[in-house]
């Protein structure tokens, strides 16, 4: 622990003059309020448009941003299998295709979801700040003409298919607490819920016009709290329900292909520029800012945990590496369109130390989080919210606000209070969900199941054959 606590304090060290070097940056010409063919995520209530007549110009459809956000919507959905790889290589080899299997299907299961209904309660007309309304249930309504609330210059349809994206992956997180011994048909109708009730609702919240936490003044530009923090501490729920692996600490469990897991890890830190970067929803100075920050973020992290790893465990490893890599992506999501280069990097080097020691602390609270859901995005995610609230600046995004080191604490308070009620919110809902499931279904597999792997188990299937 000793290690530890002298990694922490040379990241205290970082952190203590931050307020005096970012605090004296003089304005410039920064990156203001989106221009002509740019514009951010809403952070506002935007005003009511006025009612159409014949003689109003339609919106006009900006193709380079189009072009953009297509590109963007289909590099995260290479995220979720890039993840399924990141998670596959660290089960061990009886599991590989179960591991797998979770994340290639929640894509069909959740684009079904989200035309259906998932797209209209998140971001459809407002229900006292908590959800929205089903006006919007099989995408009626939502056509190929912009809409101005969430993206004046590209198709609706563009915006929805994004969004979509996001809504795969976040489930798909959550995964990684109960690999290797959950119900496949359970897992299958937990996700359904899940993405109703806990996912839907906090994406209303933070970026649907008139959510609560969006008029509260909160600033999550790409899902931390809508993404990491609600995956992260559902993790958390999961893993102390679903229970501890047969044989955990007792057997080795140690990751059967660890190059597979860097591959993934690869494909995400690729993906994650369409998460971030086209979360402007639209091509220009705030997706290129979005996109350099979300990139000195995690090649700082990807340093900093296997620096803290070596002093803590004597060695630096590949795997610490690739999971850094990941800690800082998610530590840089919230902040991305808000916060420049050098706040970026020490995001970065924070998210490496902070999500190892949530990592090695698992083990005194008892749970099995297989694959360090909790540690890397509810730490991390939890991290970039808080940090968010510390380097925020408007020299950045006219559209956002500006932190504590840049002269407004106040945000500080209300970054906190949006991870708080996120992380109720899921926890507490994620736990009804499992117990009802749990009484009803059932969570896990049995002891000769989960002894045999759910390769064989669930999918009679294996995923190597020499």
């Amino acid at each position: 622990m000793k290690r530890i606590f002298i990694a922490v304090i040379i990241l205290a060290v970082l952190l203590g003059p931050a307020g005096l070097i970012f605090g004296e940056e003089k304005p410039g010409p920064g990156i203001s309020t989106p221009g002509a063919g740019e514009q951010t995520k809403p952070i506002t209530p935007a005003p009511t448009p006025p009612a159409t007549s014949p003689a109003t110009t339609p919106p006009k459809i900006d193709t380079g941003d189009t072009a953009w956000m297509l590109t963007s919507a289909a590099l995260v959905l290479l995220m979720t299998p890039g993840l399924a790889l990141f998670y596959g290589g660290m089960v061990r080899a009886k599991n590989v295709l179960g591991t797998i299997m979770h994340s290639f299907i929640i894509i069909g299961i959740i684009s079904v979801q989200w035309v259906l209904w998932g797209y209209s309660l998140a971001f459809g007309p407002d229900v006292g700040g908590i959800i929205g309304n089903l006006s919007w249930f099989g995408l009626n309504g939502v056509g190929l003409d912009p809409n101005p609330d969430y993206g004046a210059t590209i198709p609706h349809q563009a915006f929805m298919i994004y969004q979509g994206m996001f809504a795969i992956i976040t489930p798909a997180l959550i995964t990684g607490a109960i690999a290797e011994r959950m119900k496949f048909k359970t897992f299958l109708v937990f996700t359904l819920l899940w993405a109703t009730l806990v996912y839907d609702p906090i994406a209303h919240w933070v970026w649907g016009v008139g959510g609560w936490i969006r008029n509260f003044g909160a600033l999550d530009f790409a899902g931390g709290t809508v993404v990491h923090i609600s995956s992260g501490i559902s993790a958390l729920a999961a893993a102390i329900l679903v229970g501890k692996r047969r044989g955990y600490r007792v057997e080795l469990m140690a990751p059967h292909n660890l190059p597979m897991t860097i591959t993934g890890a690869a494909i995400l830190w690729f993906g994650w520029f369409g998460f971030n970067a086209g979360s402007a929803i639209a091509a220009g100075k705030l997706s290129t800012s979005a996109f350099v920050v979300t990139h000195i973020a995690t090649a700082a992290a990807a340093i900093s945990w296997p620096m803290v790893e070596w002093i803590y465990k004597g060695k630096p490893t590949t795997l610490g590496a690739a999971s850094g890599a990941v800690a800082g992506l998610v530590a840089i999501t919230p902040a991305s369109g808000f916060v420049g280069p050098m706040p970026a990097l020490l995001i970065g080097l924070g998210a490496g130390i902070f999500c190892y020691i949530a990592v090695v602390s698992k083990n005194r609270f008892g749970y099995d989080d297989s694959l360090d859901v909790v540690g890397v995005h509810g730490a991390g995610g939890t991290w970039g919210a808080l940090a968010t609230g510390l380097f925020a600046s408007k020299l950045i995004n006219d559209a956002g606000n500006n932190g504590l080191f840049f002269g407004n604490p106040g945000l500080f308070g209300v970054q906190a209070a949006a991870v708080v009620a996120t992380w109720v919110y899921a926890f507490v809902v994620t736990f009804i969900l499992l117990k009802i499931l749990d009484w009803t279904m059932g969570l896990r597999v049995n002891d000769e199941e989960e002894e045999s792997g759910l390769d064989l188990s669930q999918h009679s299937e294996t995923g190597y054959n020499f």
